[in-house]
């Protein structure tokens, strides 16, 4: 062969050898040019740079600037690290709905510190537990909750700083527990304090401990990255316009108030704080602030459709109102659409950083009847955007049970928005997320629209004569009775069936039923061996975020 023609060869072989993608793309990595750890901490500065002079926060007659709002964060941030709060270490804070709670949400994690907020309906010895599980080395606590912090301080066993937040607008009892005051404290603070994002997005941001119904309750860890997803989440969801405003009837407390802290500054909107929900405060709140958007249990709903007349106003937009913590009665949506309410229901768990999946509206409604159309709005819904698994499928395969519509399954989710795992409980972390899934307990069906809709917790089943009893198919056909305000069903211990329905029924006020009325109207909406055994008419009691307290009307059930 001549040397031209071996030359040739070569240069042909050379072109046909293969490139592998390693090769193709191993040069190119994250650096400081395109890679920043994803925080909602975040909003605040990007919110105090473009819209320095938009109120951020509103209380009472006091304004707060988002050049306010930022410079107030830092200064926390700044005074923490002065009293030695380091990096991980935890600030608990029980407060209402007020300004130093907002502050707290971006404050905290400035100086690398953990925020932990308490529950406010919680009794001594739980507070106590949780400061003590925690390690936490800060407690802010508004003066109002000074009967149930001090004797929660008295029994732990450290000295921890306390402060006191001494809002104006309350004028109730309550000594002041710590050694200074909030807004004094804040002044210690420099309000040029050069914070960091955390170096590690998947560090802790957040520590919620959950209701303990069952037991000590549990201390959920939330990361960065997971709360500026579920924040995002939160907007695209619903979807939330830029400078919405925000009326605070969800407690901050509640899953860090579903991430709105941070969604509401994401958008430069509005944070329109509120101590307690009360309708003859919610209603003018709404109309004098132009409120576009808030959150809360059905419980908060049905409070509003009961106010009284003097109590209700006009208002000329639509109020668009998030729910979740049980399916709303179709009535109740319909009766919040009377008022000029927009509801969206969802669901979530504290265990998912608040909202998981939303019951996203499908154009095919309009059409169908007002009753219709609620019933399909009272459906959990489809996945957030942000949540990248979501499944109704059987809990120990973890593998999809059909969409029948029909065939009962455990809700399983995946993906950024779950919690890192329970605290100091290995066990129990272990256990949630077996097979790779985040089980959620609570037993739901899948219809083919993809759509999921809850039957129960996996604990509320109830089991009578070996047939399984759905205790919220049972709420819902005691909810269609015109008497009833609230309802709960819970299993009561029987010799011939194992367990059998017993019905709690809070009636309207002013509005008599009997216990034989009820019964008879459950036998006309429901299969027979669903209808309650017993009905026991009073107030139900609920858990600060409006949840009905199943497990009181369990011990409540066993002696009626």
């Amino acid at each position: 062969m001549a040397k031209a023609e071996k030359k040739k060869v070569r240069i042909v072989a050379a072109r046909k050898e293969p490139r592998t993608p390693r090769n193709l793309w191993a040069s190119l990595k994250p650096g400081r040019a395109n890679f920043a750890p994803l925080s909602p901490v975040s909003f605040l500065p990007r919110a105090a740079e473009i819209h320095p002079e938009r109120v951020a926060v509103v209380h009472g007659k006091q304004r707060i600037t988002y050049a306010g709002f930022y410079e107030r964060a830092r200064r926390l941030a700044s005074a923490l690290a002065k009293r030695g709060v380091k990096k991980g270490d935890v600030v608990s804070a029980m407060l209402p709905n007020v300004p130093a709670m907002l502050d707290a949400h971006y404050g905290v994690p400035m100086a690398g510190a953990v925020l932990n907020t308490i529950n406010t309906r919680l009794d001594a010895d739980t507070i106590a537990y949780i400061l003590e599980h925690a390690e936490a080395k800060v407690m802010i606590t508004d003066r109002v909750y000074a009967n149930v912090v001090g004797p929660a301080l008295a029994k732990i066993k450290r000295k921890i700083l306390v402060v006191d937040v001494d809002d104006p607008l309350y004028t109730g009892p309550g000594e002041r527990l710590g050694e200074t005051e909030y807004e004094v404290f804040l002044k210690t603070g420099d309000p040029q304090f050069a914070w960091k994002l955390p170096a590690n997005e998947s560090g802790p941001i957040a520590l919620n401990y959950t209701s303990g119904t069952t037991g000590l309750p549990k201390g959920v860890v939330y990361h960065h990255r997971g709360t500026f997803l579920e924040s995002m989440g939160n907007i695209t969801a619903w979807p939330m316009p830029a400078k919405p405003v925000y009326l605070w009837t969800l407690p901050m407390f509640h899953c860090n108030g579903w991430c709105y802290p941070w969604s509401v500054v994401a958008m430069c909107g509005t944070h329109v704080c509120l101590r307690a929900v009360d309708p003859a405060l919610i209603f003018p709140m709404i109309v004098e602030h132009g409120v576009t958007h808030m959150c809360g249990a059905p419980t908060v709903l049905s409070m509003l459709i009961s106010a009284p007349a003097e109590q209700r106003r006009k208002f000329a937009h639509p109020v668009h109102i998030m729910t979740g913590g049980s399916p709303p009665p179709a009535k109740v949506i319909q009766a919040m659409e009377e008022l000029g309410f927009q509801v969206l229901h969802i669901y979530g768990m504290t265990e998912l950083q608040g909202p998981s999946t939303s019951c996203e509206p499908q154009e095919n409604w309009a059409s169908l009847s007002m009753g219709d159309r609620c019933v399909e709005m009272a459906k959990q819904g489809v996945r957030y955007q942000v949540v990248e698994g979501h499944i109704v499928g059987d809990p120990k395969t973890c593998k999809p049970v059909p969409q029948d519509g029909k065939t009962m399954g455990e809700i399983l989710i995946q993906g950024n928005t779950v919690m890192l795992g329970y605290l100091k409980d290995r066990k129990s972390t272990r256990e949630v997320f077996q097979g790779g899934w985040m089980h959620t307990g609570d037993l739901a069906v899948w219809h083919p629209s993809n759509y999921i809709e809850i039957k129960d917790r996996k604990k509320d089943i109830i089991i009578s004569g070996g047939e399984n009893i759905s205790s919220v198919e049972v709420e819902i056909a005691l909810y269609k009775h015109p008497a009833t305000l609230l309802a709960a069903v819970v299993s009561k211990p029987d010799e011939k069936w194992g367990e059998t329905p017993c019905a709690f029924v809070q009636l309207k006020e002013g509005v008599a039923a009997t216990e034989a009325e009820y019964i008879e109207w459950c036998r006309n909406n429901l299969a027979r061996f669903k209808v309650p055994k017993k009905v026991v008419f009073g107030v139900i009691p609920t858990t600060a975020t409006g949840k009905v307290q199943k497990y009181v009307l369990r011990e409540r059930a066993r002696g009626v």
